[in-house]
């Protein structure tokens, strides 16, 4: 092995040390509050149909859902490390719907963004 493979080697196994790949800190709960943890599954939203739009899930149970397709988690792979921060919560929901979260994320290794809701609808929607 050369240098540049052994380093490569190195740091890999570091970083498997640091962030298993079902690494998973709580959901975020206020705000401008982020959490790490990583992808379990990408989906399309509607399964089996690719042109439906795009469907994460992750190693905390979130989850996040478009009607579109969204180059960056296409670009995303499970196990990937991501950073996940709440940026917005509905106001006015009925008790115990808590629908419509919205949490933008970057993954780690794509260095890539998305901001998507948790649900198709937003609280008290269909």
């Amino acid at each position: 092995m050369n240098g540049l493979t052994i380093l490569a080697v190195t740091i890999a196994a570091a970083l498997g040390a640091v962030m298993p790949a079902a690494f998973a800190d709580p959901l975020p709960t206020q705000v401008g509050q982020c959490t790490q943890t990583t992808i379990a599954r990408i989906e399309y939203r509607l399964q089996g149909m690719p042109q439906s739009g795009s469907a994460v899930s992750f190693a905390n149970r979130g989850y996040q859902v478009s009607y579109d397709t969204v180059p960056a988690i296409v670009h995303s792979r499970a196990g990937d490390p991501v950073r996940m921060c709440l940026v917005k919560v509905p106001r006015g929901c009925p008790p115990g719907d808590s629908r419509g979260r919205e949490y933008t994320t970057t993954n780690l290794r794509t260095h890539e963004s998305w901001t998507l809701p948790d649900a198709e609808h937003s609280c008290g929607g269909a």
